[in-house]
């Protein structure tokens, strides 16, 4: 457990180290290299929609060859476009190097949520994936922090050397873990695509996911605007913005904890309503208080971010409770659905608006709104795991 655990979380959180530690650079790269906001955020957006991409192919690959290899080949690309990265000298070449960063590093967070699947089972893989998200809720508390001390001594491409330092750690970490998957599939690699049409004729698992991947959605919204508000709106200095940041990434992991330590007295479908109804208050509130100063749009922010750190790991595993097979597949279509609506938001807050803290708000408001009403729906009906 103590191998597993930190391996596991490290691998999951390889999305928020890429994405996160690139925050505080990205209004000072649009200035420097005369972009708008809305290019530079590509780097973000670019790099969901590929990782999400990606995440399609490695859940069978994973399924026919074992998880091991593929994590070693994907690691592998990962750091080599790390350092690509920290070569760029405009934005093009950045958006075209972060594509291929996101190609490699999609092996991580798939493959770890199978592992789980392979090595846990029923409540013991729901606290598994509770644990792991407090570990990796440390990293979007520490990536904008470390990116910000980068940007204060150093210059911005350190931070994708950093990262690639990152993804030889994760090497290690593979080298010595055993292959997880008991029984290789011997279906050829052809027919393991096949896969995703039994998930997609699987009812409960679409909805399921389709339902946690909107909750997700202020999230990632908030994560492209986040530096447009706390530098341009509220004048916030790159190392002041990464604190502010890493605030809200505490409530990622206060919530998870909370989730760790309530589900011995309060059930997972409570866990689940307490958390979809905190993120539409939380909306409700950022459209009343958000703009009257960084504390106050960053409290609101703080419960939508801590009612998502509570829901996340019971939906999760209600997600992969409506699966008996293809669990690489389901994880893998899992992630990419959370990836490629967050890109879609991350463009959509990228947008030359006059103010972005109204539009998160609303945003917050009408995502926590339907979920917290299909959640009731979902109930009625009796999904599969809610007892």
């Amino acid at each position: 457990m103590k191998g597993t655990l930190p391996l596991l979380a490290l691998l999951t959180a390889f999305p928020a180290l890429s994405t996160d530690m690139i925050l505080p650079a990205v209004p000072s790269l649009a200035e420097t290299w005369n972009e708008p906001l809305s290019i530079i955020n590509l780097i973000l957006v670019c790099f969901f929609v590929t990782y999400g991409f990606f995440l399609l192919f490695y859940g069978p690959i994973s399924d026919r060859f074992g998880r091991r290899r593929p994590l070693l080949a994907g690691l592998s690309v990962y750091i080599a476009a790390s350092l690509l990265c920290a070569s760029a000298t405009n934005a093009p070449m950045l958006i075209v190097f972060r594509i291929l960063q996101a190609a490699g590093a999609a092996a991580s967070s798939s493959l770890s949520m199978a592992m789980t699947k392979d090595i846990f089972s029923g409540q013991e893989r729901e606290r598994i994936l509770a644990y792991i998200a407090i570990i990796m809720a440390l990293a979007p508390m520490i990536a904008p922090v470390l990116g910000g001390w980068v940007l204060a001594d150093f210059s911005w491409p350190w931070i994708f050397v950093i990262q690639a330092v990152m993804g030889f750690i994760g090497i290690l970490g593979v080298l010595r873990f055993p292959e997880t998957l008991s029984q290789i599939s011997d279906v050829p690699l052809s027919r393991m695509m096949h896969s995703y049409g039994r998930l997609l004729l699987n009812p409960s698992y679409i909805i399921m996911v389709l339902v946690m991947s909107v909750s997700l959605f202020p999230l990632y919204t908030f994560i492209a605007g986040s530096s447009a508000v706390y530098v341009n709106e509220f004048g916030l200095s790159e190392q002041k913005y990464s604190y502010f940041f890493a605030f809200n990434a505490l409530a990622l992991m206060v919530g998870s904890f909370s989730c760790l330590r309530l589900t011995r007295s309060i059930s997972s479908k409570h866990l689940m309503t307490i958390g979809f109804a905190g993120v539409f208050l939380g909306g409700l509130f950022l459209l009343i208080n958000g703009q009257h100063g960084p504390w106050s749009f960053a409290l609101s922010m703080f419960l939508i971010t801590f009612s998502l750190g509570l829901s996340r790991p019971p939906s999760n595993n209600l997600v992969l409770e409506q699966v008996d097979r293809d669990a690489g597949s389901a994880s893998s279509l899992l992630i990419f659905c959370y990836f490629t609506l967050g890109a879609v938001g991350m463009w959509f807050i990228s947008l030359e608006w006059a103010d972005k803290i109204p539009v998160l708000g609303t945003i917050a408001l009408s995502c926590g709104a339907m979920v917290l009403a299909a959640w009731f729906v979902l109930q009625k009906r009796g999904i599969k795991g809610v007892a």
